[in-house]
């Protein structure tokens, strides 16, 4: 059973914000709600109950009106792309790509890291993810013929899309090109299918014992790499 979170009242919502907002009303909440930007649950009378993160998005919401003078329509394009993972821009409060963390510069991840769940919420635009990476479109229209990037059935690239696509980015930078990195795609789908096979005991311990057989097989990858080009 999932946790219920607690709620406030209109009227408690208003108390919360107007030590900000001393200007704001009742009216002021209700048409915003209208307008879509909060998505207050009803309790069964029909009144609106609102979360700490409905709250949220309405200082957001009123600090985007009074300090930066959006529109309803941007400050709507933000709050979608909040929806989506994207970050707060600490200056001008435009909604950025996550920096992620790359392994590049490890031996081998860890079991820990190949289990962490990671950011499966981030949903980019084909635009943002070129804007993350510093690709064109065509560059990602590349990557997806040779199957290197994906974008879900919504049309948006994930977390995982995200750092494959910094990673072949940095590499199209030195020269090379969207097919050359074809078998990368290949030698990942056959280590996944070895992984695929292997039969673990039901149970908690099966993904760790799935980390630990991907981790040694990206360790034995990187060794050979090595072995080949010092050799």
């Amino acid at each position: 059973m999932s946790e219920q979170r607690p709620t406030l009242a209109i009227g408690a919502v208003l108390k919360q914000l107007q030590d900000e907002f001393p200007d704001l009303t009742l009216s002021k909440v209700r048409f915003l709600d209208a307008q879509g930007v909060v998505s207050p649950q009803r309790a069964g009378s029909g009144y609106r109950r609102y979360t700490e993160r409905d709250v949220e998005r309405l200082r957001f919401v009123l600090r985007a009106q009074r300090d930066r003078f959006w529109p309803l329509k941007v400050i709507r394009e933000a709050l979608d792309a909040f929806d989506r993972g994207l970050e707060p821009a600490p200056v001008e409060g435009r909604p950025s790509v996550p920096a992620s963390a790359s392994d590049a510069d490890a031996d081998a991840p860890t079991v820990a890291d190949i289990v962490a769940e990671g950011d499966h919420d981030l949903r980019l635009s084909v635009d943002e993810l070129c804007a993350a990476t510093g690709l064109d479109a065509k560059a990602v229209a590349g990557l997806a013929d040779f199957g290197l990037v994906r974008p879900g059935k919504d049309g948006y690239y994930d977390a995982d899309g995200l750092q494959i696509a910094r990673a072949a980015a940095a590499l199209l930078a030195y020269g090379i090109d969207a097919r050359h990195l074809r078998p990368f795609r290949l030698a990942a789908d056959r280590e996944v299918g070895l992984v695929q096979q292997l039969s673990f005991r039901p149970g908690d311990s099966d993904r760790d014992a799935a980390a630990e057989v991907v981790r040694e097989c990206l360790a034995l990858h990187l060794a050979l790499v090595r072995a080949g080009l010092r050799g």
